[in-house]
């Protein structure tokens, strides 16, 4: 016959294993993005499935998502950021996205990584807004879970990297054009940008990005629209843009030039261009060691979106 304290003690450290259980799947939490049906899309073809490869990279998306890494409680400031991954709107490339995830949690601010659909005919009805919507879409799903989520819906930034800052640039700048169903009238304006070697203009250099979202001969008007320093306004959110001077992919004129149109209208903004880095780096330049998130750090408590540390 098992004794009531055997039995108790195994209760017990199920229920521990379970809390465990809980609190790694609260850091790791994937969300879908539409909870019915999936704004702008067309049946999938039958070979047109989620891949990951060895590397990591998102291909094929369908589903949209995000996945939440939430600061602990002690720590937790009420701030909040999405993050767009890079990869010319032909993948997602999230594994940095994942690094800054777990610093913004460091510092007390609840990141969700953004697994947005990639522009496709094959899967849209115009390919060109798919990112777009899945970008308000997020916005719009975090502040109406705000409260449930301990989140301040007036400290929501993004942060964009790449082709992802182009997405993020994008809705920061095209505030009339909303384009998902919004019936509660939820704020879709991001409070704040956090820019990363960001795509911001549309010139032969960087084709790919610009050809998978919008075609190799767009329209002089899709050119336009998607040009985001030609639409800044006062209305722009306050923007933190870091980018390298050696940058091959990506040229560095994309952010001076956004930088430039920030402070023509009079919108808070901060810009550190690094002598060295490339296209796609982490939390610091492995050249000069240079942390650009400290001062990205510095930069949210001085315009208040982020608690000054006490510690």
């Amino acid at each position: 016959m098992v004794s009531d304290t055997y039995f108790m003690k195994n209760i017990l450290l199920l229920s521990v294993i379970f809390l465990l259980f809980l609190s790694a799947k609260a850091q790791d939490q994937i969300i879908p993005l539409y909870e019915k049906e999936i704004p702008n899309s067309k049946k999938a073809p039958t070979n047109y499935v989620e891949e990951i490869d060895s590397n990591g990279l998102i291909s094929k998306v369908t589903v949209p998502t995000l996945t939440a890494y939430f600061a602990k409680k002690e720590l937790a400031t009420g701030t909040a950021v999405i993050i767009a991954p890079g990869g010319g709107y032909f993948v997602l490339s999230p594994k940095k996205c994942i690094e800054l995830a777990k610093a913004f949690n460091q510092i007390g601010v609840t990141a969700f990584i953004l697994k947005y659909r990639l522009p496709n005919d094959a899967i849209m009805v115009n390919k060109s807004i798919g990112p777009l919507q899945d970008g308000q879409a997020a916005v719009q799903l975090v502040r109406k879970r705000a409260a449930e989520w301990r989140i301040n819906p007036s400290k929501l930034g993004m942060v964009g990297l790449s082709a992802g800052g182009h997405l993020v640039a994008t809705e920061g700048t095209r505030l009339n054009k909303i384009v998902i169903a919004n019936p509660e009238q939820v704020n879709l304006r991001p409070d704040f940008m956090l820019l990363l070697y960001p795509v911001i203009i549309y010139d032969p250099n960087i084709p790919r990005t610009r050809e998978n979202l919008i075609g190799k001969k767009p329209s002089p008007e899709l050119l336009n629209f998607y040009s985001a320093e030609k639409h800044v306004t006062t209305h722009t959110p306050p923007t933190f843009l870091v980018h390298a001077t050696d940058d091959d992919v990506i040229p560095v004129k994309n952010s001076l030039l956004f930088f430039n149109a920030l402070l023509q209208a009079n919108v808070k903004a901060e810009m550190h261009i690094l002598q060295s880095g490339g296209h796609g780096f982490g939390l610091t330049d492995l050249n000069s060691k240079n942390n650009w998130f400290n001062l990205c750090k510095s930069w949210l408590i001085e315009n208040d979106f982020l608690k000054k540390s006490k510690r």
